[in-house]
């Protein structure tokens, strides 16, 4: 039978998912683990994907793969193909101070206007700026600079360091689509193309940059003449993973919270809030991302020393709105809004709120309220929602799906669990290999009936402003 694999390459681990190409039907899957960090040696990834490709029972059959991974990371390669230094991950916040330098000398309105999006420390001209600025040496010796996608894709292919690879570091065979090079804040994807003056500005010069591709061109093949699709962002290859079209709202609670849509138009956002990408379909994907996500659930409830059923029960015996406890859940900064050195705050405490099913269902009502926040956000951008998706980890959690049905004003899907990014590769690969986008069945199961309670995001709000200025903490 004719097979296509897909890939994602998350923060967290690399999956690969096989399934035919005829029915859709999922037939192998493979896993692999990356190391923990917002800085990692790209060769991580490239044993985690043989691994998972290994754990899959390997290629055989396959016709076609496409890889889609964590956008934003900084890989940087000398002219032998090696990597310069550690790849700075979307997560790593130390280049906020260089987000705000880009800006002030690029102008706000200019970054919405051409890119769509107003950069923080997330994007990767934020951290082409920080090694110019203070790695010098490592700046001095950057030949080309890519995407986790993009090096995947071409180490896929066979291409890679001098010595270490079939091919060799052929840079013209790098290659990216519209949905990651959206997220670099020198790609214009209203305009398909790059921005020289903007590179120039971040590094002071225009290092080898990959080719933009189209939704279902063909970047290559590998070495043993599998066709390798353009590959894509992972929130672009989830919604494509989805089927998602316009109207729909996928809301991602993974490592990152997100929230995005597929538009006919592009978002240009000065207040920076909402990020103007593009998606893998030929369209753009507004979106925000929060930095505080699934691991405020898991700090919650390691704090309390329960396992995840116990920590279901507790919150969903509590009443809505935790007895007043309200949690600002910015743990780790945050990037929506853009507060990238703010730390958490517990407010609204009495003794009689003080307890471990209020402390629970907060933890809760704090990951979803940050992204009805950004859901607002989003629908200034000209998205109208008829329906929420929600996706991630934390979205198979009862207690989750529960609460999410009393903080958005919309109806609440749930898609059967899955790997979407990886699915989006699929749905990449099958149209690279015969030109038509497929459309495989997505099953999902209705939340609710659920009461709105538009108080518990006021009192959120509330306690937000009071405590946090645009410096991030008052």
């Amino acid at each position: 039978m004719d097979l296509v694999a897909g890939v994602d390459s998350s923060t967290q681990s690399c999956k690969v998912v096989i399934r035919r190409l005829d029915t859709g039907e999922i037939v192998r899957t493979g896993h692999g683990t990356h190391p923990e960090g917002t800085e990692v040696d790209p060769e991580a990834w490239w044993v985690a994907l043989t691994t998972a490709i290994a754990d899959a029972g390997g290629f055989e059959g396959v016709q076609a793969v496409s890889i889609g991974a964590q956008q934003h990371g900084l890989v940087t390669l000398d002219e032998a193909g090696r990597i310069v230094r550690p790849a700075l991950l979307w997560n790593d916040t130390r280049s906020a101070p260089s987000a705000d330098q880009l800006i002030a000398e690029l102008g706000r309105s200019r970054f919405a206007e051409e890119t769509g999006s107003v950069p923080v420390a997330s994007f990767t001209i934020t951290k082409l700026r920080w090694v110019a600025d203070n790695e010098p040496d490592n700046a001095a010796r950057i030949h080309a600079v890519c995407l986790p996608h993009d090096w995947l894709t071409w180490r896929l292919m066979g291409y890679g360091p001098v010595g270490e690879s079939p091919k060799g570091p052929d840079f013209s065979a790098l290659t990216t689509d519209r949905s990651d090079a959206s997220g670099t804040g020198y790609y214009s994807s209203a305009r398909d193309a790059y921005l020289p003056d903007f590179l120039t500005q971040a590094l002071g010069r225009v290092p080898h940059l990959p080719r933009v591709l189209g939704p279902f061109d063909v970047a290559g093949e590998t070495p043993e003449g599998i066709i390798v699709g353009v590959g894509a962002g992972d929130n672009a290859g989830a919604a494509l993973g989805l089927g998602s079209m316009p109207g729909d709202v996928v809301v991602s609670i993974g490592t990152s919270g997100t929230v995005f849509s597929v538009s006919e138009v592009p978002a240009r956002d000065e207040s920076g809030l909402v990020a103007g990408f593009a998606d893998a379909s030929g369209h753009y994907l507004p979106l925000i991302a929060t930095l505080n996500a699934a691991r405020v659930l898991d700090a919650t409830r390691n704090l309390l020393g329960i396992d995840f059923q116990e920590f279901e029960r507790l919150a969903r015996a509590a009443e809505p709105g935790s007895g007043g406890a309200t949690l600002i859940p910015y743990f780790e900064g945050e990037r929506t809004p853009n507060f990238p050195f703010a730390q958490a705050s517990l407010h609204g405490l009495s003794l009689g709120s003080y307890t471990r099913e209020n402390i629970a269902r907060a933890s809760i009502e704090a990951v979803l309220c940050s992204l009805a926040e950004g859901l607002d956000a989003v629908k200034t951008q000209g998205v109208e929602p008829r329906r929420i998706m929600l996706i991630g980890g934390s979205a198979q959690n009862p207690a989750v799906q529960e609460i999410a049905g009393t903080l958005f004003d919309h109806p609440v899907e749930v898609p059967e669990p899955a790997e979407y990014v990886a699915l989006g590769g699929t749905v990449q690969a099958a149209w690279s290999l015969t030109g038509d986008r497929p459309h495989w069945p997505t099953t999902s199961c209705s939340v609710g009936p659920s009461t709105y309670h538009p108080e518990i995001l006021e009192r959120y709000a509330e306690f937000r402003r009071k405590t946090y200025t645009d410096e991030g903490l008052s």
